[in-house]
């Protein structure tokens, strides 16, 4: 596996880390309703990282794919994250978008 890819692997992995902390984070707030788009997110970026990681490390045909609506859904979850004021919140914002951006500058 060539370094880029390798990198986009360890990316994505930690970008899922981070989504599912804030996930679970989300849910312990005191408004929950406020927080459902985030926690709706969280899991989809969560499990669009997971799959990245995994097809990355095969190399499989697929991923350029994959790795494209990475940064979609990378750059959805990190702006609803970063509305909001919680620490984990702005963690996952921050992760989210540097995941994004490898994620575009690997497509390009």
């Amino acid at each position: 596996m060539d370094a880029a890819l390798k990198e986009i692997a360890q990316k994505a992995f930690e970008c899922q880390q981070v989504c599912n902390e804030c996930f679970d984070a989300c849910l312990k707030e005191d408004d929950v309703k406020m927080m459902a788009e985030c926690i709706k997110l969280d899991r989809e970026c969560a499990d669009v990282c997971a799959l990245v990681a995994t097809f990355a490390s095969r190399e499989s045909a697929l991923k350029n794919d994959l790795i494209q609506l990475c940064a979609t859904i990378c750059q959805a979850c990190a702006r609803e994250c970063e509305k909001h004021e919680h620490g984990h919140c702005q963690r996952c914002a921050k992760v989210c978008f540097e995941c994004a951006e490898l994620c575009r500058s690997y497509a390009a």
